[in-house]
Formats: C-alpha cells, sequence, structure tokens
C-alpha cells in the first residue's frame, strides 16, 4: 500500500490531451508555488509531455515526467507507486482505464477519473470492489462535470436541511436551470464506445436501465424512479422540461451515494434530472424540440453505419476543445428541489464558472485529486470504489467553493427558479 513516503501527491495521466493540459494549467496557476502539492505530468509521449510543460512557463518548467504505456500492466504498476493519487483523463474509460485501476487497486493508490461510463464502472465496482477494501485504495470515478455538480448538490442540499428539520428530503429534483458550453470530444467518444457495448452485449442494455446497478452488491434495488426521458410541465419548477443528456449516469451515481452513506437521503428516495425550457407555448416547443433532436441523435448513435459517419464527420474527436474565450464565457446553474416526508419543500442552487466540460471540470477534477490526497485520511475513507460525495463529502465542498469558481447555496422557495 502506497504510504506517507510516495514522491508524488498526484499524477496526471494523460497529461498532454486536450482535459489534461487545462489541469496542468489549473494546478500551476493555483498550486506552482505550494511545495505541499508534489505533483507530475504523465502519459505516453515523452516529447509532447515536454511540449506541455514548456508551455506552462517558468512555473511548470521543474514538473516532473512520466511515461508509460497504458496498456502495459507491468509499466502502470511501476508508475503508480510514485503517487498517492492517480489523476487520469484517458478515456473512453471502458477501452483505456480498466489497468489503470486494477494497479491502483493492487497498491493501494487513490484513483480519480472522469468517467461517465456507467457500464464500465459497474464492472470496476464488480472486479474490484472487495480488494480495494483490503488494500486501502480510494478509487473515486466520475470526478467532473458528471457527476459532481449533481451528487455533491444532493448531499449538500440534505446536510442542510437536516440541521433545519432533523430528516433528509426524500425527493430531489435537479432541474439544469441555465447551461453554456458543448460536450467534450472524450464524453462524445465514451457515449458512442457505450453505445457500441449496447449493440454487442444485452447486459451493458439492463445496467443502462436498472436506476441501482451502480449500487453497492445486495442494495440493487428501490422504489420506481422518476422517468430519466421527461416531457412535461414540472409544477414544482414552474417550466416545462426535457431529458438532461447527463442524467444516466448522475442519477446513478447520486443513488449509490445514498446507498454507501447507509441510505442516508432514505431507503424510499427518489431522483431525476431534466434540462428547464421555460413556460407557456415557447418553453413547450423548445422542450419537443430538445427531445427530439436527443432521440435523433441516441437513434442514429445506435445504428453502426449512421453511427460510424456521425464519429467520422460530425462529432468532436478525443482531444479536441472549445477556445479559450469559449471556455472563459460558460457556465452552469443548476437547481435543486426538495421535499421532504411531510411535504415541506426546500431550493437549493449550485453553480459553476467556465464551460462544464472542460474549464470547470479541470478545476473540479484537480481539486477532487488533492482533496483526496492530502484532506481525507484513511480513517475517513477506507479502500473502496467511491463516489465523490460518498468519499470526500463537505471537505471537497469547501475547496470547490474555495479555488475552483463553484458555488453552493440554500434559497427560498420562489414562484420561479
Amino acid at each position: 500500500m502506497t504510504g506517507p513516503g510516495a514522491k508524488y501527491d498526484i499524477i496526471v495521466w494523460g497529461a498532454s490531451g486536450f482535459v489534461g493540459k487545462l489541469i496542468c494549467e489549473y494546478l500551476v496557476s493555483q498550486y506552482g508555488g505550494d511545495p505541499s502539492v508534489r505533483w507530475a505530468m504523465g502519459g505516453r509521449s515523452q516529447s509532447k509531455l515536454e511540449e506541455v510543460r514548456a508551455g506552462l512557463g517558468t512555473a511548470g518548467e521543474d514538473i516532473p515526467i512520466i511515461t508509460g504505456d497504458a496498456s502495459d500492466a507491468a509499466a502502470l504498476e511501476s508508475i503508480v507507486q510514485q503517487t498517492k493519487v492517480v489523476l487520469t483523463t484517458v478515456g473512453p474509460y471502458a477501452k483505456y482505464g480498466s489497468k489503470l485501476v486494477a494497479a491502483c487497486v493492487k497498491h493501494g493508490v487513490g484513483y480519480v477519473d472522469l468517467a461517465g461510463e456507467a457500464q464500465w464502472i459497474r464492472r470496476m465496482i464488480d472486479a474490484h470492489q472487495e480488494e480495494a477494501e483490503k488494500t486501502g485504495a480510494r478509487i473515486v470515478p466520475c470526478c467532473g462535470f458528471d457527476s459532481v455538480p449533481s451528487d455533491l448538490g444532493v448531499f449538500y442540499l440534505n446536510n442542510q436541511v437536516k440541521k433545519k428539520t432533523n430528516a433528509p428530503c426524500t425527493r430531489v429534483k435537479m432541474r439544469v436551470k441555465a447551461m453554456k458550453g458543448g460536450a467534450s470530444g472524450g464524453t462524445i467518444a465514451s457515449m458512442i464506445n457505450m453505445m457500441e457495448e449496447m449493440g454487442r452485449d444485452k447486459q451493458v442494455l439492463e445496467v443502462m436501465r436498472d436506476p441501482y446497478s451502480l449500487n453497492p452488491d445486495g442494495l440493487r434495488d428501490g422504489p420506481k424512479q422518476p422517468s430519466g426521458t421527461p416531457i412535461e410541465y414540472d409544477k414544482d419548477a414552474h417550466t416545462w422540461i426535457a431529458p438532461f443528456v447527463m442524467a444516466g449516469i448522475n442519477t446513478r451515481v447520486v443513488q449509490r451515494t445514498n446507498a454507501l452513506l447507509d441510505y442516508a437521503y432514505g431507503e424510499e428516495f427518489l431522483y431525476d434530472e431534466a434540462m428547464m425550457m421555460g413556460e407557456g407555448l415557447t418553453g413547450r416547443l423548445s422542450t419537443y424540440g430538445l427531445a427530439g433532436g436527443l432521440g435523433g441523435f441516441v437513434a442514429a448513435a445506435a445504428f453502426g453505419p449512421t453511427r460510424n459517419l456521425m464519429s467520422r464527420f460530425l462529432l468532436p474527436k478525443p482531444g479536441e476543445g472549445p477556445s479559450k474565450e469559449q471556455r472563459e464565457n460558460g457556465f452552469y446553474n443548476l437547481v435543486f428541489i426538495g421535499t421532504t416526508s411531510d411535504d415541506q419543500t426546500f431550493v437549493s442552487r449550485v453553480t459553476g464558472d467556465k464551460d462544464p466540460g472542460y474549464g470547470s471540470t479541470a478545476k473540479i477534477i484537480s481539486e477532487c485529486a488533492i482533496c483526496l490526497a492530502k484532506d481525507i485520511t484513511s480513517e475517513q475513507t477506507g479502500g473502496g470504489i467511491w463516489t465523490p460525495a460518498a468519499a470526500m463529502g463537505d471537505q471537497l465542498v469547501d475547496r470547490l467553493e474555495k479555488n475552483a469558481g463553484l458555488t453552493f447555496e440554500m434559497e427560498q422557495v420562489a414562484d420561479q427558479y
């Protein structure tokens, strides 16, 4: 098990990729002069990593570089033993992440990633939960926009409500009030890979249909959850709502958190996510337009020939991303509407600066890695496959508010949000 004597606190694996570069830029700007945060850049190509390091200026000129092949299990084991936490951006994780997780589990090393692939996360839970508990490896997937704001948003809301009522919200709705920023090439690649897997393996389809598929073994059932594809008027949010593309992974992460925290939200907890589209005829038409577009994308992605055409000519590739100006101008505004068992309603809001898929995600996962390496002791969180909220909770909320441009706030119940 890797102990306090590890050479580094964090190795950024995949540092030469688009998001990897943003993470390195953030770490240099936020922690470049802080000797207590020891980190290194890792990846396959020495020359590409050196190019990234050169772009960081004088503050980054002494950052160590570690090279290795993601397909070489022995090399990965050697690399992970040098650090407390591996931060990896190399996806799709179902293709490139399994050996790295196995290496971290074997040697008791912490791990954070940007996975939004429920089918792969389920495989990692089934394959490594017991061993991780023994070795002390804290494995925390979903440490970007999917699914930290959702996971911590529900966690924060229920903690605040418990202080007032001594009971949690047993029903929470997350509604995307506003958001500016496109899906990352890596996210699109993961979605396409997931569609391919669903076509080959019916068990993958079952995982994607089951709202409790990421829960611990033996706890994979519960009350019927709300529809994952809502097209309706939400009286609580006072708006028409449409499906939110990240809901598929976010809702399962939130349900796993509830189970890992010994059902802190209650065994009958209900949770769903949707986009707020506005009121009246305009809102209704916008709802049907977005739902139709999303349905068309899913249908095309599910069919091999059109999926291949989309991948080749229409969709962003892994490693591609928006300009700095586009990233800087991005943001998100998420509303959480919670109801207790005695019908009291509470509202909270989570906001983030910069675009969700790149600028904000780079900051979020960086703070997740530092929090796991520096703040969370093994007594607080032992080995296992965790969620961000279950593993790091309030300490991560504090870090994100202090450093990463996120806010978590309670609000008054209102006629509109």
